[in-house]
C-alpha cells in the first residue's frame, strides 16, 4: 500500500458521532474465562473475525486455506477464523468507518500507528484495553516475546495497552518509484541507475517518445492523490514525516531534520520546495507522463507494469524486493527492474516503526479472550503461521530441500496469490526465506542499515481533540488543492499554492501547529532528549 502523501481517514464528524457508542460498550462477560482447574474454558465454540486490508481474493485459495486452518483452531481453542476485507478502493475512509461502526462481529483488527491511525482510533474508543494479565493468559507466547524486547511501551495510551506490535519482523517500508533499468539505460541514464529525482523525467520522456503503447507512470490517482509530491519533498529536504499526525489524506506535519526532529513545520506551508515540486509536476503533466484522467482512475497499475504497459509503479522497498523485481524478471525478462527510493540524494531514510504493523482487539468484540488465543496461534504456531501466510503446502507453496519457500510449477502470484494479508503478526522465527525474492535483497537491506536512522517519533501520541475542527477544515483545503498540484493540473501552481496557504491559515494552521508542538515538546521531555 502507498504511504507518503496518500493517507486518508474518515470524516471527523462521523467519527465523533460514533465514539459514544464505542465508549459505552460496558463490561463484557469473558468468553474464554479461566476454568476451575486453572486452564482456559473453551467449551463454547466461537467465530473470530479479523479485519484485514486488501482486495478480497476471488481465486478460492484463501477459502481453501481457512478450511484447513479452522480444523486446527477448532482442535486447539474451539474457534474458527473469518476474514473481513477493507478493499483498496476508498480504503482510507472505509477502514475507519468499519472500526467506528460499532460492528460486534469484528474481533482482531489490523492496525498501525503510522498509516492506519492506531492512536486516533484508540482515542476514539475503537480498541479494547488489554491488561497484562489478559495478555499473559490468552496470548502467552506473544506476551513473552514482546516483553523480551521491551516493546509494550510503544502500545500504551494513558498507561493501558491497546494493541500488539509486529515487532519481530524485518522489513523496510520506505517508499520510492520502481522503474525498468533496461529502458533507463536506453534513455541515456548511466548504467540505468536513477539517482536524482529529476532523472525520472528523463526516463518518462524516453518512454513517451519511444514506447507508443506504454504510459510512463500509469498511476491510479484516485487512490494516490498525493502523487510524487511527498517523494520530492523527502528527496529535496531533510524534513522527517511525523507518523500518525496526518491532515486528512496527507502526511503534512514534519520535523525539521534528523538532527532537529522536535521542531515542527510543514513544507506545504513553509519554504519554496513545494513550489519547485508543483512546477515540475505541471511540466510532467503537460508532457503526458500519466493519464489525462489520472485523478479519476483507479485501475490495477502494478499489473500494467508487469504487462509492460506502464513504465513505473510506486510503493515501498519490501514490495520491490519481494514482488516487483522477481515478478518483472519473470514477466518482462531482461527489464532489470530497479527502485529509486525517496531520499536517495541525501540518505533521508528512517527505519520503520515497530508499530508499522500491529493488532488490536475491537472494543465491540464479544469474545476478546478467544480472539487473543487465535491471534497467538497465528503468530506463534508453525502450522497456523504457514497456513495464514503461505497457504496449503503442495498447492500454494512448497518447501525446498534446504528449507526455503518456493511455489509449485506454474504458480503465478498475480492469479494464484493467497492474499490473507496477515500484516499484524509476522514473526521472523517462523518466516521461510522465499527463493523467489530478489537475490539482491540482503545487499539492499544492508545498504539501508548503513545510514537509515531510528524513527524519532516511536511512542509519540498526538492529542487532536482540541484541534479536531481545525484539522478537519485543513483536510478539506488540502483535498481541494493537493491532487491538482500533484498531477500538474493548475495553470499557475505558485498562485494555487499561495491561495492554499491562505486558506490553511484561515482554517487554523497556527493553532494546530502550536498544539502539536506542545505534544512533541512533552514527548521530548519524557525521553530526555
Amino acid at each position: 500500500m502507498g504511504k507518503h502523501v496518500g493517507r486518508k481517514f474518515a470524516a471527523v464528524f462521523l467519527a465523533g458521532i460514533m465514539v459514544f457508542s464505542l465508549a459505552a460498550c460496558g463490561e463484557k462477560k469473558e468468553s474464554s474465562a479461566p476454568g476451575v482447574d486453572g486452564g482456559v474454558n473453551t467449551s463454547k465454540h466461537e467465530v473470530v473475525t479479523m479485519l484485514v486490508l486488501g482486495n478480497k481474493p476471488s481465486n478460492g485459495r484463501c477459502e481453501a486455506m481457512l478450511e484447513k486452518l479452522n480444523v486446527i483452531l477448532k482442535e486447539k481453542v474451539n474457534a474458527e477464523l473469518k476474514l473481513t476485507y477493507v478493499e483498496w478502493a476508498d480504503w482510507q475512509t472505509q477502514y475507519n468507518v468499519q472500526l467506528l461502526s460499532g460492528d460486534k462481529s469484528l474481533d482482531i483488527i489490523t492496525t498501525a500507528t503510522d498509516w492506519l491511525y492506531a492512536w486516533e482510533n484508540t482515542q476514539k474508543g475503537a480498541f479494547m484495553p488489554l491488561s497484562e494479565s489478559m495478555l499473559k493468559t490468552y496470548a502467552p507466547k506473544t506476551y513473552e516475546q514482546v516483553s523480551s524486547m521491551d516493546d509494550w511501551k510503544y502500545c500504551k495510551y494513558q498507561d493501558q495497552i491497546y494493541f500488539i506490535p509486529e515487532d519481530h519482523y524485518t522489513q523496510y517500508t520506505n517508499h520510492g518509484l520502481f522503474y525498468r533499468g533496461d529502458w533507463a539505460k536506453e534513455s541515456g541514464i548511466g548504467n540505468g541507475d536513477i539517482k536524482q529525482f529529476e532523472d525520472l523525467g528523463t526516463y518518462f520522456k524516453w518512454i513517451k517518445d519511444n514506447k507508443a503503447d506504454v504510459i510512463p507512470w500509469d498511476v491510479a490517482g484516485k487512490n494516490n492523490s498525493g502523487g510524487l509530491l511527498g517523494g520530492y519533498l523527502n528527496s529535496k529536504t531533510e524534513n522527517i514525516v511525523i507518523p500518525s499526525v496526518n491532515v486528512g489524506n496527507y502526511e503534512f506535519w514534519m520535523g525539521v531534520s534528523k538532527d532537529d526532529p522536535f521542531t515542527i513545520m510543514s513544507p506545504y506551508m513553509e519554504g519554496d520546495v513545494i513550489y519547485e515540486a508543483a512546477e515540475l509536476m505541471k511540466k510532467w503533466n503537460e508532457e503526458g507522463f500519466w493519464r489525462e484522467d489520472v485523478l479519476n482512475y483507479d485501475g490495477e497499475t502494478r499489473e500494467a507494469m508487469y504487462a509492460g504497459t506502464s513504465g513505473s509503479d510506486e510503493h515501498h522497498s519490501q514490495t520491490f524486493y519481494s514482488q516487483i523485481r522477481p515478478n518483472m524478471d519473470l514477466k518482462q525478462a531482461g527489464s532489470d527492474a530497479k527502485m529509486y527510493w525517496w531520499g536517495m540524494e541525501n540518505n533521508n531514510v528512517s527505519k520503520p516503526l515497530k508499530t508499522h504493523g500491529a493488532a488490536a482487539i475491537s472494543a465491540n468484540s464479544l469474545h476478546p479472550e478467544r480472539a487473543l488465543m487465535v491471534y497467538d496461534l497465528l503468530r506463534n504456531d508453525e502450522a497456523c503461521y504457514r497456513l495464514i501466510n503461505y497457504g496449503i503446502e503442495g498447492v500454494d507453496y512448497v518447501i525446498t530441500s534446504d528449507g526455503k519457500l518456493d511455489h509449485p510449477e506454474g504458480w503465478d502470484k498475480s492469479k494464484d496469490s493467497l492474499d490473507a494479508n496477515f500484516w499484524c503478526g509476522r514473526n521472523d522465527d517462523l518466516e521461510l526465506q522465499d527463493v523467489q525474492w530478489w537475490d539482491g535483497t540482503k545487499d539492499m537491506i544492508e545498504n539501508y542499515n548503513k545510514f537509515a536512522y531510528e524513527n524519532p517519533y516511536t511512542g509519540l501520541i498526538i492529542d487532536k481533540n482540541s484541534v479536531e475542527a481545525e484539522m478537519s477544515a485543513m483536510a478539506s483545503v488540502l483535498s481541494e488543492y493537493i491532487p491538482q498540484l500533484a498531477f500538474g493540473k493548475y495553470e499557475d501552481p505558485k498562485a494555487a499554492i499561495d491561495e492554499m496557504r491562505e486558506k490553511l491559515k484561515a482554517a487554523g494552521y497556527d493553532k494546530v501547529k502550536e498544539s502539536i508542538q506542545k505534544n512533541v515538546d512533552d514527548y521530548k521531555a519524557t525521553i530526555k532528549k
